[in-house]
């Protein structure tokens, strides 16, 4: 059976899936992102690639995946930059297109030389997916051409191709297509309606995001691991801060400061009393 073509049954109410964008060693937000979901065993985490290079800890990133694996479901799929150091780490190729593409960072957090890469990491980068398609959506790297079934897609689309303002067409299989590696700079997902850019530039001044697939919300995370709060939630946190804090103070008021309560006084006067200042 084809590993890519895994249709899923129609979810159960309580098991969430989410597609995560790309992350390029920023292993703050990785571990934030992860901490906010809280993944149970049945839940599913589809990854779109480009783990490595620029940011500044992609072994903790890719540490941090393989723990993920036993947390919840996962699909983990090959970017254009595992491509890229997998040429370097098991076919010995000129590294200098990759170090000049962020593979730098990546040999600084291997401790300076990339054949310290420990033998899980390998095997980690040797198992990641081309793409990944369930009964309702498809999960793939970078892009796709909507006449071809996604087995027959070319790698200079899967792996390389950036989207431009004229977006490829709904897929032949009508199936809402996933995709990263064209980051957004404004931080904000890319949501076509047939077609979602989930990459909304974590290593640079945008966010980590893990969006919901079934109901359509999502979760972003900066570089420095900060959980980003809708405008209406922050207000709301804040104001609940506020009261909490009121209520804190009022409680250790001192008691010389406090009215008095006599039991000999009517309690209709006290409140009418209480009305007027």
């Amino acid at each position: 059976m084809n590993q890519n073509a895994n249709p899923v049954a129609e979810q159960p109410e309580d098991v969430r899936r989410y597609v995560v964008g790309d992350i390029h060693g920023c292993a703050k937000a990785l571990r934030s992102l992860v901490e906010t979901i809280a993944p149970r065993p049945k839940d599913q985490l589809v990854f779109l690639g480009d783990y490595v290079d620029r940011g500044p800890d992609s072994r903790d990133v890719i540490e941090q995946l393989i723990q993920v694996r036993k947390l919840c479901r996962t699909v983990m799929l090959r970017g254009n930059h595992e491509i890229m150091l997998g040429g370097v780490v098991f076919r010995d190729l000129d590294p200098t297109v990759w170090l000049g593409s962020g593979g730098k960072a990546t040999v600084a957090s291997y401790g300076g030389d990339i054949q310290k890469m420990p033998e899980h990491h390998r095997d980690f980068l040797k198992s990641l997916r081309p793409h990944y398609e369930t009964t309702d959506s498809i999960f793939v790297h970078a892009c796709y051409e909507s006449h071809l079934p996604m087995d027959r897609q070319d790698d200079s689309l899967r792996y390389w191709a950036h989207l431009t303002h004229l977006l490829p067409a709904p897929h032949i299989s009508g199936k809402r297509v996933f995709v990263g590696h064209t980051p957004q700079m404004s931080g904000r997902i890319l949501d076509a309606g047939h077609l979602i850019c989930v990459d909304t530039h974590c290593v640079g001044n945008g966010y980590l995001t893990a969006y919901d697939i079934d109901n359509n919300h999502s979760i972003q995370v900066d570089r420095r691991g900060h959980v980003l709060r809708s405008p209406a939630k922050a207000a709301f946190q804040k104001l609940l801060k506020f009261f909490r804090s009121g209520s804190r103070k009022q409680s250790h008021k001192p008691a010389s400061a406090q009215k008095p309560n006599s039991s000999s006084a009517d309690p209709s006067l006290e409140t009418h009393s209480n009305l007027h200042g």
